[in-house]
């Protein structure tokens, strides 16, 4: 795969010297976070500013993802940087690549995903840790962002896997909540229909512990374009119900 660089993006990179492989690893930044240290090598994020625009730099050595497509193993960053690719055609709201290469050097294998910070967003997590605060409004602006996001994702035929709160990002416009994803390492076809789908949400909702059967039933409303309390949202609340007592009590 060659290099990939954001049009967008290319002239504020190059006036810095940053618009290949190696001055992007060559450059020193501070880590936002402790290294992932595992599959042979390791992986980690950087926080880069150029003129007012934040970027997350993530580097990786040896760092792979062993699929039957490729049993030998590639960097999670190549599969990753494919779903944002893929995510972008199908008209998912998710996160932007910037830059994503690739280079063998005396044996080791190093990775670059270049991404734009979120720094306008807030992640879901921080939004439920003051759910009882929020006004009423605001509640179900972002229930409504969530249900239209996961529905727009399984439309599109796609399933996250990691359907979790600390992976949806939100703000709020004047016509509404928008819904984003990040963590796309782990996105897959949706083959089985219902049961894909029921495996996609429960996370989401095991997770958001601040929601009500209200809020949830809300949600799953705007998720099956379906009123509160028809009999189709009814079911997907019982379904998703079992789901999350059966893996609670594993």
């Amino acid at each position: 795969m060659t290099d990939y660089l954001a049009s967008a993006d290319q002239a504020l990179l190059q006036r810095h010297g940053l618009g290949d492989f190696e001055s992007l690893w060559a450059l020193q930044l501070d880590a936002v976070d402790e290294p992932n240290i595992g599959r042979g090598g390791w992986s980690r994020v950087f926080r880069l500013e150029l003129e007012g625009k934040g970027y997350y730099l993530k580097r990786q050595s040896n760092y792979f993802t062993r699929t039957l497509h490729r049993p030998f193993g590639e960097p999670t960053f190549a599969r990753e940087f494919r779903n944002i690719s893929r995510y972008e055609k199908l008209g998912i709201p998710a996160l932007q690549a910037v830059f994503y290469g690739a280079r063998k050097h005396a044996g080791e294998h190093r990775a670059i995903l270049m991404t734009r910070a979120l720094d306008e967003w807030t992640d879901l997590d921080q939004l439920l840790a003051r759910w009882a605060q929020l006004p009423q409004a605001q509640r179900d602006g972002i229930l409504q962002a969530c249900g239209e996001l996961a529905r727009t994702l399984h439309a599109a035929g796609q399933v996250h896997g990691c359907f979790y709160p600390k992976h949806i990002f939100l703000r709020e416009r004047r016509d509404g909540w928008q819904a984003q994803l990040i963590d796309l390492e782990k996105t897959r076809p949706l083959l089985l229909g219902m049961r894909d789908r029921l495996k996609d949400l429960e996370p989401l909702l095991r997770r958001a512990g601040a929601w009500s059967e209200a809020d949830v039933r809300q949600l799953l409303g705007a998720y099956l374009a379906q009123p509160v309390d028809s009999g189709l949202t009814t079911t997907w609340l019982q379904r998703l119900t079992q789901r999350r007592r059966h893996k609670e009590n594993r």
